[in-house]
This record gives structure tokens, C-alpha cells and sequence, in this order.
């Protein structure tokens, strides 16, 4: 396969620079095995089963930008990417002049950072004083908006670009079908009969890569933590003892459940995950997929074209771009039917 198969033209104006004024308010795309039909979110409650089980990622997105300075003066931008210890990260750095090991800077006016080496595309810091890593993100950092949206992160970001039932620290982009979801539509679900049950992908700036090679396999996935809980499998269990589907909240959560199955079952557990899903795959764990609509020639395209199906997904794109669908993180979700 060639990344060319994976291209769709997007007007600009379709790119979603703003969440819908409430959560839930946003418009969903049913992908069934024999149809596509245009819905409201709203109408998930009656596409989803009292059988099913609904898996949601729980991680929290960190306010992973910190501004700074070196000690010549020049800028300096941080994008903290994995939390090592209290005081350690890997982080991206920004600066007219690529820093050097044992060299250091400050970020807010207020807190020393010494770089400690690289690791890949990755620097090593450590962030000296008392506070930690995450107090200083807290206090002093903001929200990594993805690259297609224009503005800084503001308020109205702070709340909106975080789900409902965020809980575990370490992200540093939100598990976007996941933000359609208000408490309502939870107690909603649950009064139906439908079990929801939880698993942690912290996503990884790598999730916004592109896929610059012209042959697929020749693409190097970029590696995220994640956890599913012995609660997780017991539920995905019961529900396909009664005849329920396993239905993912976001690729995030389809991705953490399929590297926990590589076994060949699945199984609970913590590691990390390269998973790579393109068309051939076969699915051990999910059947049905919740998503918002991805990059053009991106390895989530290339995931939800192999669930399915790759011809039915780009028509259903290319149907969403022809009704104004409102794409990408802030954007309109799907829900898909796996193919086989």
C-alpha cells in the first residue's frame, strides 16, 4: 500500500478551530456494514446496545507547553513528552540553537532546567528545585493544542480539551472522541444496561506525525504507554458472554485493547505500544469504533480504513467533506462497524 492511497482533498473550512458550545452538540457519522447515515451524537444511545460494553481512555492531557529562556537570551520552547520521574522528562525543544548536553535554561522566569542528553528527537531534561515536573506544568505551562489549530490555548481550551472522566496524568494530546461525551450521556448509557469500563493511553505527540514515506511498511510508529485493568478484560468478557459488542471510544482505546490481545487473547496488563493497524489486520477485541474524522494520509486514516473497510471509509470521507462535517480534534465523530 502507498501513503497516496490514504489522500483526501479537506477545504480548510472544514478543520474545527472550536469545540461545539456544549459537548455532545456535535453531529456523528453511522458507518455500518451495509450503510452510511447521517446522525446527531445524540442518537449513539440508540445505536449502542444494553449488551455492549463502552471502552474510554481516562488519561488527562498535561499542560505540556513551557516557555523559557537560555541564558544567552534566546527563546526557548518545551514540549514535555513523557514524565520520567518528579523532576525528569523527554521533551521536544524549540530554540534557535540546538542546546547542548550540561548546558541549561529557564522556563516561566522561574525554574532551571538542565539538559541532560537525547534520546532520538527527544531531549532529557531535568527540571531543579522542590517542584515537580507536574506542579511546574500546572503552574506554569499550557495546553499542547494540536498544530492545525490556529489559536493559543485559552479558557475555553482548558475545559473543553479535556474528557469528562479524565483522571490518569500523561498525555499530551486528549483522546478526542472521547470529549463528545457529557455526564448526561454516561448516566444515559448506563441506565440502558451498557457497562463502561476504562483504559490509559497516554497519546503521544507522535499521534500528529506524518507519514512521510511513499510505502507504508516502511513507516516507523512512534511508541505510547498504556494500561488495561483486569475490570476492563472481566467486562469485555461479560458482554461477549451476553452477546454484546466491545465498542472503543476513540483509536486510542482500540489500540491499547488490540496490543493487550497480541497474545492472541486478551489480557490485563502495562507496556508500551507500536501497534501499526493498516488494512489486513484482523481485530481480536474490538467491534465497533467511535472516532472523530483524521489527517489526510495519517496512520489513524490508515487504522479506521482497516476496521471498516477502505473503499467504505473514503466514500464515507469523502460524503462527510461533500456535508460539511467538522473535522479533527474539535471536529464530528463516527461510529463505525468492524467490516470482519
Amino acid at each position: 500500500m502507498r501513503t497516496d492511497d490514504f489522500d483526501f482533498d479537506l477545504p480548510e473550512r472544514l478543520i474545527a478551530q472550536h469545540p461545539p458550545e456544549q459537548r455532545g452538540a456535535s453531529r456523528l457519522l453511522f458507518v455500518g456494514k451495509g450503510n452510511i447515515e447521517d446522525s446527531a451524537f445524540a442518537g449513539l444511545l440508540q445505536l449502542i446496545s444494553e449488551h455492549d460494553v463502552l471502552v474510554l481512555n481516562d488519561t488527562r492531557v498535561l499542560k505540556a507547553r513551557l516557555f523559557g529562556m537560555k541564558q544567552t537570551g534566546g527563546q526557548v520552547e518545551v514540549m514535555v513528552e513523557r514524565i520520567l520521574s518528579e523532576h525528569e522528562v523527554l521533551a521536544q525543544v524549540r530554540a534557535s540553537k540546538t542546546p547542548k548536553t550540561g548546558s541549561r535554561f529557564q522556563v516561566a522566569g522561574a525554574v532551571q532546567v538542565a539538559v541532560l542528553g537525547r534520546k532520538g528527537e527527544f531531549f532529557h531534561l531535568r527540571f531543579e528545585g522542590d517542584d515537580s515536573v507536574d506542579t511546574v506544568m500546572e503552574r506554569y505551562g499550557k495546553l499542547p493544542l494540536p498544530p492545525y489549530i490556529t489559536h493559543a490555548a485559552e479558557a475555553e481550551d482548558d475545559e473543553r480539551y479535556q474528557t469528562v472522566f479524565a483522571r490518569e496524568h500523561g498525555a499530551v494530546a486528549a483522546p478526542t472522541a472521547g470529549l463528545h461525551f457529557d455526564q448526561a450521556m454516561l448516566d444515559a448509557l448506563r441506565a440502558k444496561g451498557v457497562q463502561i469500563t476504562y483504559v490509559t493511553l497516554h497519546v503521544g505527540a507522535g499521534t500528529f506525525k506524518p507519514v512521510r514515506v511513499e510505502n507504508v511498511k516502511d513507516h516507523t510508529m512512534h511508541s505510547e504507554r498504556y494500561t488495561v485493568p483486569q475490570a476492563t478484560v472481566d467486562a469485555i468478557r461479560q458482554a461477549k458472554a451476553n452477546g454484546g459488542r466491545v465498542v472503543a471510544v476513540g483509536t486510542t482505546s482500540l489500540r491499547a485493547l488490540e496490543s493487550a490481545a497480541s497474545g492472541g487473547e486478551l489480557a490485563a496488563g502495562s507496556g508500551e505500544t507500536r501497534i501499526f493497524i493498516t488494512p489486513g489486520y484482523r481485530f481480536k477485541v474490538v467491534d465497533v469504533l467511535l472516532t472523530n474524522f483524521h489527517l489526510p494520509r495519517s496512520t489513524l486514516l490508515m487504522l479506521v480504513c482497516a476496521f471498516g473497510g477502505m473503499d467504505k471509509l473514503l466514500a464515507a470521507y469523502r460524503h462527510a467533506v461533500e456535508q460539511e462535517y467538522r473535522f479533527f480534534s474539535y471536529g464530528d465523530a463516527m461510529l463505525i462497524e468492524r467490516e470482519q
